[in-house]
């Protein structure tokens, strides 16, 4: 029989953030009122890294974020630039250094504009007051233009990218005011087109070489050249992000030029020079399916001419590329999910192919560079770590600037283990156990719950297991072990891994999950009569697929989950992704359709388990509907549930009130039924 090895906690501390001999409560309002750093962004002289910092729960109506700079060398504290009365996002530095260009609705909330703040702080400056707001933009870096000329308050570009969809017309003003507002599919689309905006005029002048396509990124070559742009075909994500694109634009000439699609999911779009002349590289799914693992693929640019074969430059890794960022003077550097861990790799031109920096414990986000790409930051938590930003050389180490959760120092954790194990078929797998805070593994049989990763394309890293949504540690510290697995279909290792759940959700990726919890029981981790499972989005689908194969729970939390996948793939927003999950839509036919035998609505009258069903009312990624009906069919049944709708919320459950009820309602459920 295969056994569960228990490897190093990543942290040299597992009792807590500091030996202290009294203990704080780790209590809801601890969890979501916590700040969170995001929004990263390193100066072009690698100096200085500009973030947000933003409240996990909104309070408010519209949410808060407060900028802040700190030096990249620790010679000084960390200083906040904006108060956090509006929601600061999207910082860009100008070429320069000495300011920050980004998005915040302090205006009229709800509707971002972009602003400029010095360096040095001062006043906060509008640059835009755009109708409908702006989405996106880019400060073009000093090149030998005329427009490009130094302003006398030290602050360049002359020009700045502003992608933002056309202003209200007169017409729409009219129908809006009136009510007379009947929608019609394919008419009236506003795409967000790519604008110019000469920061010393104000004035704004659009392009009109994308014709209807919706901006979505653009990116600089080095030396003030070329803007790549990427579009999608519609702002819709069905069928926008199955259908993009990529061009080429001159903001002298104002002459545009296509480069053919991308593959589908296409991001984080980067120009980088080989011995053959210009690249672009980009992120996407790995072509040509819609599940599976993301691939940095690469395309040379000619001076003119079509572009030839779109590289996958990934193939065949067992990790996974997650954000590519682009360095001036160099090759690009790419953060990469590498198991329980993180890692940073560049490109080598000799391949092409990737080759490891440095490896990082635990989970990094949000990894930015300046512009020689000697200096990078960075957002890093590891086991008993919250998130905060670190930064130093690509090659490590890398120093913590921040400490935004010091309220955490006192808190004992559970100790917190890497597992690895077999499934059934000899595939590698891993995953985290959490033990109940102030226990060890010899205390046990404890009652475990097992809490499944969204996705399925998502992991579990090494990383502080605690927010808003039924998380490691909030249940750990109440007294349960907690299985946090990665089964197939996940991120970190490697597209031939994540792609085996094509069409083929909740079957071998159950027994994965399955195989673990045995051996846990196996191993006097788990009490067999006190298991519980749960999850959000994917893994809400989990648990709702697990109680209908299985009377071995005792209780489940289907957060934000799935029921039916052909009713998904008509009604979520990822339509085309989630028909390539559960293997066909419902209009092929009269059925039975592929889907139905992996949707948990088909095993709803062998439903014996006490089922808490959690979602936001206006979630477009897994509407409602999935929710009543697994609810509809559980009273139909008889079985005892619970059905739980948060008003106003989309597929994360943003407010403050609601995020401490999904946290003590999910703990009271399972203390309720394994208590």
């Amino acid at each position: 029989m295969t056994s569960v090895r228990a490897r190093r906690a990543s942290s040299a501390n597992p009792a807590g953030y500091c030996a202290s001999v009294a203990r704080a409560q780790l209590t809801a309002e601890l969890v979501v009122d916590g700040r969170v750093p995001q929004a990263l962004a390193l100066s072009p002289d690698g100096r200085w890294v500009a973030y947000v910092v933003a409240p996990v729960g909104r309070a408010g109506v519209h949410p808060v974020g407060e900028l802040w700079v700190a030096a990249v060398d620790g010679a000084e504290p960390p200083r906040r630039l904006t108060p956090g009365e509006a929601y600061d996002s999207a910082l860009r530095w100008a070429a320069d250094s000495l300011s920050i260009y980004f998005l915040s609705d302090r205006a009229e909330r709800g509707t971002a504009q972009l602003h400029r703040v010095g360096l040095a702080g001062g006043a906060v400056r509008a640059v835009t007051s755009w109708a409908g707001g702006v989405s996106g933009h880019l400060p073009l870096a000093v090149g030998d233009r005329p427009h490009d000329r130094q302003h006398e308050d030290g602050a360049d570009p002359g020009l700045v990218v502003v992608i933002a969809a056309d202003e209200p017309s007169t017409e729409d003003e009219r129908r809006r005011g009136e009510r007379d507002d009947a929608w019609v599919w394919g008419e009236r689309v506003r795409p967000d087109r790519l604008r110019l905006l000469d920061v010393h005029s104000g004035r704004i002048r659009t392009p009109d070489g994308f014709g209807e396509r919706h901006v979505v990124e653009v990116a600089q070559r080095p030396g003030g050249g070329t803007l790549a742009v990427l579009t999608w075909s519609t702002p819709d994500i069905d069928p926008g992000l199955v259908e993009p694109a990529l061009h080429l634009f001159d903001p002298d000439s104002g002459v545009t030029r296509d480069l053919g699609p991308a593959a589908a999911g296409a991001s984080s779009l980067v120009w980088w020079r080989a011995g053959d002349g210009w690249h672009l590289a980009y992120v996407a799914k790995t072509p040509p399916g819609l599940v599976g693992g993301r691939a940095v693929l690469d395309v040379a640019v000619p001076v003119d001419g079509p572009v030839g074969e779109h590289r996958n430059l990934t193939a065949g890794m067992t990790v996974c590329p997650t954000h590519l960022v682009q360095v001036d003077a160099g090759v690009p550097l790419v953060l990469v999910a590498d198991g329980l861990d993180t890692a940073i790799h560049r490109l080598d031109p000799a391949g092409p192919t990737l080759v490891e920096v440095s490896r990082l414990d635990g989970l990094a986000t949000s990894l930015t560079t300046n512009r020689h790409g000697d200096a990078v930051a960075a957002v890093v938590s590891t086991s008993y770590r919250p998130g905060n930003v670190h930064a130093g050389p690509p090659s490590g180490p890398l120093a913590r600037l921040t400490d935004l959760r010091p309220e955490l120092r006192d808190v004992q954790w559970g100790v917190q283990r890497r597992l690895s194990y077999e499934a059934s078929d000899g595939l590698a797998l891993d995953g985290l156990l959490i033990l109940p805070a102030g226990r060890s593994r010899e205390d046990g049989p404890f009652p475990l719950v097992t809490l499944v990763h969204g996705g399925p394309y998502d992991r579990y890293a090494d990383g502080l297991k605690l927010g808003w949504y039924p998380s490691g540690q909030w249940l750990a510290t109440a007294g349960y072990a907690v299985f946090l697995p990665n089964p197939r279909g996940g991120q970190g290792h490697g597209h031939d891994f994540a792609v085996r759940v094509a069409g083929a959700v909740g079957l071998d990726e159950w027994g994965d999950i399955s195989a673990g919890i045995d051996l846990l029981v196996a191993g006097g981790v788990a009490d067999p009569d006190r298991l519980g499972i749960g999850g959000w989005s994917h893994g809400g689908f989990m648990a709702a697929w697990a109680v209908g194969q299985t009377d071995r729970f005792k209780a489940a939390v289907m957060g934000a989950g799935i029921s039916d996948w052909g009713m998904l793939a008509a009604t979520g927003e990822e339509g085309p992704f989630e028909a390539a999950l559960g293997g066909s839509t419902g209009w092929e036919g009269t059925g039975p359709h592929p889907h139905d035998r992996l949707s948990p609505i088909s095993y709803a009258a062998k439903v014996g388990t006490p089922v808490l069903i959690l979602h936001g009312e206006n979630d477009t990624n897994v509407p409602l509907s999935q929710a009543r009906f697994f609810h509809r069919a559980l009273r139909r049944f008889g079985v005892e549930h619970e059905y739980v709708v948060y008003p106003r919320e989309n597929h994360s459950i943003r407010e403050r009130n609601h995020q401490l009820d999904v946290l003590r309602r999910t703990r009271a459920w399972f203390d309720r039924w394994l208590g």
